[in-house]
């Protein structure tokens, strides 16, 4: 049984098996729960499925390949879940762990949905196109550094693992993917509003070309808006200093 490709679904099919195992011994040796997000033809679910987790699931969207996996690989019966994973519901009732090859057209989303999930997502190693991997990962500074960058880092470390080339995928896509690992930061969570930190965050971004003073016009008044570093550009601030400024502004 074969299984076709469907560009509507952002399919690259990973076909190195230097790499898919690479992907796989990224995740950590203490992993029991695993979910796996858009197994595809079963590239890393095939090495995946042997791993002694205490639970693995896949989920999926395409019923074809569903169909493909349940026939190649009669073990996986119960253990794919038929959905869209950014309308999903939580897979499991305690911590567990992400990995996939996560397709381009969603990949900035399912960091959204990781976030909502934080207190129960402990680790990430997933596969991006190469420009959203390094805008997660980057530091304050850089033209990379954004939205993504600060919420994601505010509650996971996160490392650039490294880059798989085009030609490990059929069909090859136009660019460059990079692995990356998510790791929960221990403790509390840093501020008491997820949302309403994302909001404050967003705005700081909105206009990135000019001072955090212009961003946060619509959210803030102008008497609090008068210490030098609202004069900064929004990536000037470290992670550190967003929640700084936050709690500041908001929680004390």
């Amino acid at each position: 049984m074969q299984y076709t490709l469907k560009k509507s679904l952002g399919q690259h099919f990973l076909h190195d098996e230097t790499i898919c195992l690479r992907i796989v011994e990224s995740m950590s040796d203490d992993v029991k729960n695993v979910l796996e997000i858009g197994p595809g033809g079963g590239a890393i679910t095939k090495y995946l499925m042997h791993k002694p987790y205490e639970n693995y699931v896949c989920i999926e969207l395409d019923k074809d390949k569903i169909d493909y996996l349940h026939k190649q690989y009669p073990s996986l019966q119960g253990k794919i879940l038929h959905d869209d994973f950014l309308d999903a519901e939580l897979p499991f009732d305690t911590n567990f762990s992400i990995i996939g090859n996560f397709p381009y057209n969603i990949s900035t989303q399912i960091i959204f949905k990781v976030l909502e999930w934080r207190n129960q997502v402990d680790e990430v190693v997933g596969m991006f196109q190469k420009e959203v991997a390094q805008r997660i990962a980057s530091k304050h500074g850089s033209k990379e550094y954004g939205i993504l960058s600060v919420l994601a880092q505010a509650y996971y470390t996160i490392e650039y693992l490294f880059d798989v080339e085009a030609a490990c995928f059929t069909p090859p896509p136009k660019v460059v993917s990079g692995v990356i690992k998510l790791v929960r930061k221990a403790g509390e969570e840093p501020v008491a509003d997820y949302n309403k930190f994302k909001t404050f965050v967003k705005a700081a971004f909105n206009m990135r070309r000019k001072t955090l003073r212009n961003g946060f016009k619509s959210l803030l008044p102008a008497e609090k808006l008068q210490d030098e570093i609202f004069n900064k550009r929004a990536e000037q601030l470290s992670v550190e200093q967003f929640i700084s400024l936050y709690t500041s502004l908001y929680e004390s």
